[in-house]
């Protein structure tokens, strides 16, 4: 079955950086687009970032782009989301996410940009 763990999250000051990873399993990994979604308490969950499932092709969310950077390592099976001067609206719980039929979800991972 297709599984998404996510790690990578904490708190982190503003201009602050951080590195989030998503291991999948269950799944042709190489052969599957995969993306970043953002969701902060009482709003909806929003992409934030996606690849295509060769890796040459990367999509932001206006509020990310220059700042995050989405990749993948096809041996790993793992996606991540590199995130630089993170700012205080950044905070929210990051989710992993492949679309194979469905939507599968990660558990998602708290980020908390925060002086």
């Amino acid at each position: 079955q297709v599984q998404l763990v996510e790690s990578g999250g904490g708190l982190v000051q503003p201009g602050g950086s951080l590195r989030l990873s998503c291991a999948a399993s269950g799944f042709d990994f190489n052969s599957y687009p995969m993306s970043w979604y953002r969701q902060a308490p009482g709003k909806e969950r929003d992409l934030v970032a996606s690849i295509s499932s060769n890796g040459n092709n990367g999509a932001y969310a206006d509020s990310v782009t220059g700042r995050f950077t989405i990749s993948r390592h096809s041996g790993r099976n793992t996606v991540y989301l590199q995130m630089n001067n993170l700012k205080p609206e950044d905070t929210a719980v990051y989710y992993c996410n492949v679309w194979k039929g469905r939507d599968y979800w990660g558990q998602g991972t708290q980020v908390t940009v925060s002086a």
